[in-house]
């Protein structure tokens, strides 16, 4: 992103490369700031934040690529039951939970082609729809994402840098939904090429039913000697 004619296109565009594979401000280019709009500063911080905030399951889902062949980031296109690229315009997955709809300056609302499955707002984990076009109305400091029904979404504290990434620092696994849902959380040194020789981990977050109904959260076992960054774990279970 670059310049912008106005707080609000400049706002819009923050939260669109935040939530794109390579977030990226061409400052250089013209010299236009996060903090050149002071109106949305604010608005600007906390959508860069919340990236901040979405790494472990951002890293997590280039490990899968690099693992698996999975891409990252994924066009509606190649899932089934669209008919036309208007109903999926703009839309795309980010991992595999997390669809992102974006706004564009000028807009106050926007229609959303949900796929097949249960979809949850992503801030609020209120239901959204199923298989159904839905028209949403975000408001000016939010760009809408929803969450697929099982959707596992590890979180870690706001941070302003991945040097703050230390040891132990503390995990907030949110669950969308009512159904049971698996998540592998990826996580290496963050310094060196050692992920090559197999030095990473791979920790299945899993959430199930119990035989109370109840949905119960579990993280499965760190192998001895694999690098993890991560504390104490906290379960945040969004649909109740």
């Amino acid at each position: 992103m670059r310049s912008s004619k106005t707080a609000e296109e400049w706002l819009r565009r923050m939260q669109s490369v935040c939530f794109s594979p390579m977030a990226m401000i061409n400052a250089w280019a013209d010299g236009t700031k996060p903090w050149s709009f002071p109106e949305v500063y604010e608005e600007c911080q906390q959508v860069a934040l919340l990236r901040m905030r979405l790494l472990p399951y951002i890293y997590s889902a280039f490990a899968k690529y690099y693992l698996e062949g999975i891409p990252p980031f994924l066009s509606l296109h190649l899932l089934p039951g669209f008919q036309s690229d208007e109903e999926i315009k703009s839309a795309y997955m980010m991992g595999e939970s997390i669809l992102v709809a974006p706004m564009f300056a000028g807009e106050q609302r926007r229609k959303v082609k949900l796929p097949n499955a249960n979809w949850y707002d992503f801030y609020t984990g209120k239901f959204v729809g199923n298989n159904e076009t839905t028209t949403v109305s975000p408001g000016l400091d939010k760009i809408p994402l929803f969450v697929k029904d099982g959707g596992i979404i590890p979180l870690a504290p706001p941070m302003y840098n991945t040097s703050e990434i230390k040891k132990d620092i503390p995990l907030e696994v949110r669950h969308y939904g009512k159904s049971a849902g698996t998540f592998l959380l990826y996580d290496d040194d963050g310094e060196t090429f050692d992920y090559e020789k197999g030095i990473f981990s791979l920790r299945e977050l899993r959430v199930f039913v119990d035989d109370k109904g109840k949905l119960v959260g579990r993280i499965s076992e760190l192998k001895s000697g694999l690098p993890w960054s991560y504390g104490e774990v906290g379960w945040r279970f969004m649909g109740e």
